[in-house]
């Protein structure tokens, strides 16, 4: 698979191969229906799109983007939404205040800086909003109208990763796991009790801003993502041998725990961009394919990284899902 040469081994450059070849055929490509000037010249199979988008903080941020068949130079998805995952990560350290220090410290576990990990959830959603608010219906226009949606937009990405990270914690417990990113993980720093609250609290926080959309779909969307994760990682800890070996039930097993979230939160940022039932099917379908495909290439990785590469020992997840063919 094409993607597959990006993400040998999983880091932060492959991810900006894997995106920039899985994102941007979205809707944003087509540039006579870009805000801003836009140009598209085809000389040599070579083409250049440019465009101007109003972020949160009300100015326009230049987007300029080359591809060519000839020498390909991959455009880094990250660098496009930098400005706004420095904003998001603040935003989520502030909203991780508790009154009793320990849970604030677990809580926070994961959202220092330096052990932020890949952000692929937030960087998707951001890249989502981009492409699905060029095309904004007409009730909403406006600078200020503009700037409110991408906040919402932005909380949307704040909340599947703190619901992603609650998961993780959760799942160290379960994985009696030692290491996390390539740092000690928070059960083994500070006990699988407190990991399990500060799971909860992270999950507490993200029901709270949720709320705060006031949007009763997405709220629905969000709940639905939770439940699948669960059910997930229920399947995979229940498996029989048959089902081990049956690529239906891995498939739907890694759409629950991996892709359900990235495809329901996709599918809210084009609710929350007013978009037709059509799109947000889209979005859906986007971020499902794209969170199968994350899952795949990880599990293969887990056969072929190292520890350098994977934050964790390899094989640590194998070793979880079948205990009796690989020894600790």
């Amino acid at each position: 698979m094409q993607f597959l040469r990006g993400l040998s081994p999983i880091s932060r450059s492959g991810l900006r191969l894997f995106l920039s070849r899985q994102l941007y055929p979205f809707p944003v490509a087509n540039s006579s229906q870009l805000l801003g000037d836009s140009t598209q010249k085809v000389f040599n199979r070579r083409e250049t799109y440019s465009w101007s988008l109003v972020d949160s903080h009300g100015f326009k941020q230049q987007i300029h983007h080359q591809s060519s068949f000839l020498s390909e130079e991959p455009l880094d998805p990250f660098s496009l939404v930098a400005d706004e995952l420095s904003l998001v990560a603040n935003r989520l350290r502030a909203m991780l205040v508790s009154e009793v220090p320990k849970l604030a410290s677990a809580a926070e576990y994961f959202f220092k800086m330096g052990v932020e990990g890949k952000r692929l959830r937030p960087t998707v959603l951001l890249l989502m909003a981009t492409a699905l608010n060029v095309h904004i219906p007409e009730q909403i226009v406006g600078d200020t109208l503009a700037a409110e949606l991408r906040t919402r937009q932005q909380c949307i990405a704040e909340i599947t990763e703190m619901i992603h990270v609650a998961s993780l914690l959760h799942d160290d417990v379960l994985d009696d796991a030692e290491t996390r990113r390539s740092i000690s993980s928070l059960n083994f720093v500070m006990g699988n009790k407190v990991a399990v609250l500060a799971g909860d609290f992270l999950l507490s926080r993200a029901c709270v801003a949720v709320a705060s959309l006031k949007n009763t779909e997405v709220v629905s969307l969000l709940a639905i993502a939770v439940e699948h994760l669960v059910t997930g990682e229920t399947m995979q800890m229940t498996c029989t041998s048959e089902q081990r070996c049956s690529m239906e039930y891995y498939m739907k097993k890694t759409y629950y725990k991996t892709a359900s979230l990235i495809s329901n939160s996709c599918k809210a940022i084009a609710l929350l961009a007013g978009q037709t039932t059509e799109v947000a099917t889209l979005a859906f379908e986007y971020g499902k394919n794209l969170g199968l495909a994350f899952q795949l290439i990880d599990d293969v990785l887990d056969f072929t990284g190292t520890f350098a590469s994977l934050g964790k020992g390899s094989l640590s997840d194998i070793r979880h899902v079948i205990p009796d063919v690989i020894s600790e």
